[in-house]
């Protein structure tokens, strides 16, 4: 496999079946990753589980009216498409492709690169 192909992951094969809070955030492990799987509108939204700034748990925030996830500590609040830190404080939310198929919600990954 070479730097640059994603490694898809089943996270369900029922999307419906999804016990989802009233935030619409989600805490998975995920092919011993942890994640946040959030839901907004008709979207699917994957990245870490942890705030960049402080390690705040994402999935104990919110969706602003917006979009973007909001970290519960400090209210620092992120791009859920590409980790953008939309408050200014410079910070980068560790994002990942989602796709809906067929056969459920999948995750990519890249592989892990040594050099």
């Amino acid at each position: 496999m070479s730097t640059g192909e994603m490694h898809w992951v089943l996270i369900t094969d029922a999307p419906a079946s999804l016990d989802w809070p009233d935030n619409h955030l989600l805490d998975l492990e995920v092919d011993g990753k942890k994640i946040t799987l959030a839901k907004f509108k008709e979207g699917y939204f994957a990245f870490a589980q942890k705030c960049p700034h402080a390690s705040g748990r994402m999935a104990q925030g919110y969706i602003n009216p917006l979009g973007q996830v909001v970290c519960p500590l400090h209210r620092y609040a992120f791009d859920m498409k590409n980790g953008r830190n939309t408050t200014g404080e410079g910070y980068f939310l560790k994002t990942y492709p989602i796709e809906l198929r067929p056969e459920g919600i999948f995750i990519g990954f890249k592989p892990n690169s040594f050099f």
